[in-house]
């Protein structure tokens, strides 16, 4: 069992070293101009800023683990993993390197994890029970680390936004993973969530550093891990989606870029203004509301998740009919829903009073 002084010593920890080393990072990505420039088309910042930032959030995470010094037997893979990642993202950040060779890092990754063994083993499907999924396992956790990873890089687009939802909703996880005691799980969310906040101070609106590719893809996948080491491993049902409502929102925003771009014929990795905090910001939301308001869905989700993870059947098709409603109140409030309807927006106008304001592009 975990000593709880200990957890919060490895959290302040973590919490303390990411909050002290991002200026030095700050410094060292101007000396090197490892930078992120405003332009017309998407990002919303104002001035040059520094980035690869993740490298102080991986160093604060790194402080933690070195003192907490969990035991795992794919531990070592996972550190590789996470290496590999990290890498990655700062080429990206250093080069801008082709959206291929980012993949065939991401994948790497993914293939050192699964080479150790550690891969999604079964599914919990209500009327089904446990199945079994074999080779395919292998198959779907690449996906999965690939998507978690990709899904927190494409949230990244506010100050303060993506190191925020991951904190949100690694706390999801670090609350269930004390509820079916994974002692791993809650080392590892700890050491995260604290560098997370560390990092927060100088990241949150207005930013001092941006994380980068460097920190995106290394919480995402920092996330995916901590998912397959404790949520895909329970008995609740519909266990598979769990993992899925933890990280709602950048799974929801993804989904939709997808969808977007290919309706449009243009690359899934092409950058636009679509969004979900673009079109909040669009929508006449200051930019600290706009990250705020996805602060409050993420929180709604991860509590949900909470509630869905010992819930019974009866239960988790409730919970699972709330979290359609959460998604679909908040694509109307970004204004992503086909033609602009808003029929949960426009029913509690009527509730209390308030006439619709047509949307100003």
């Amino acid at each position: 069992m975990w000593n709880i002084s200990e957890l919060v010593i490895a959290f302040l920890i973590s919490c303390t070293a990411s909050l002290l080393v991002t200026p030095i990072i700050i410094k060292l990505a101007l000396k090197i101009k490892v930078v992120d420039k405003p332009d017309n088309n998407r990002k919303m910042h104002n001035g040059t800023k520094p980035s690869m930032g993740g490298l102080a959030i991986f160093i604060g995470v790194a402080a933690g683990f070195i003192y907490l010094q969990p035991v795992h037997d794919q531990l070592n893979a996972i550190i590789i993993g996470a290496c590999i990642m990290l890498i990655t993202g700062f080429l990206d950040d250093l080069f801008e390197i082709r959206a291929l060779y980012k993949l065939i890092g991401q994948t790497a990754a993914a293939i050192v994890v699964v080479s150790s063994g550690l891969v999604i083993e079964k599914l919990t499907i209500p009327f089904m029970g446990t199945v079994y999924i074999d080779n395919l396992g292998i198959v779907l956790t690449i996906i999965w680390i690939l998507a978690a990873s990709n899904a927190i890089n494409l949230i990244d687009g506010l100050d303060g936004l993506a190191a925020g939802v991951s904190a949100i909703g690694l706390a999801s996880i670090l609350v269930m993973a004390v509820m079916d005691y994974r002692i791993v799980v809650v080392y590892l969310s700890v050491i995260l969530i604290g560098s997370c906040l560390g990092f927060l101070y100088h990241n949150f609106y207005p930013a001092k550093i941006f994380m980068g590719d460097t920190g995106a893809l290394f919480l995402g996948y920092s996330i995916a891990i901590v998912a397959m080491l404790g949520l895909f491993k329970n008995v609740a049902f519909f266990s598979f989606i769990v993992p899925i409502i933890v990280i709602a929102i950048p799974v929801f925003d993804t989904i939709l870029a997808i969808i977007r771009r290919s309706m449009n014929k243009q690359g899934i990795a092409t950058a636009d203004k679509k969004h979900i905090h673009y079109q909040l910001m669009q929508m006449g939301y200051s930019h600290r509301a706009s990250v705020l308001i996805i602060y409050a869905f993420s929180t709604f989700f991860g509590l949900m998740a909470i509630i869905f993870n010992s819930a019974t059947l009866l239960t988790s098709l409730v919970v699972m009919v709330i979290i359609i409603l959460g998604i679909q109140l908040i694509a109307e409030i970004a204004g992503v829903t086909i033609h602009n309807r808003q029929p949960l927006l426009d029913g509690l106008r009527r509730l209390v009073g308030i006439k619709r304001v047509g949307r100003q592009d």
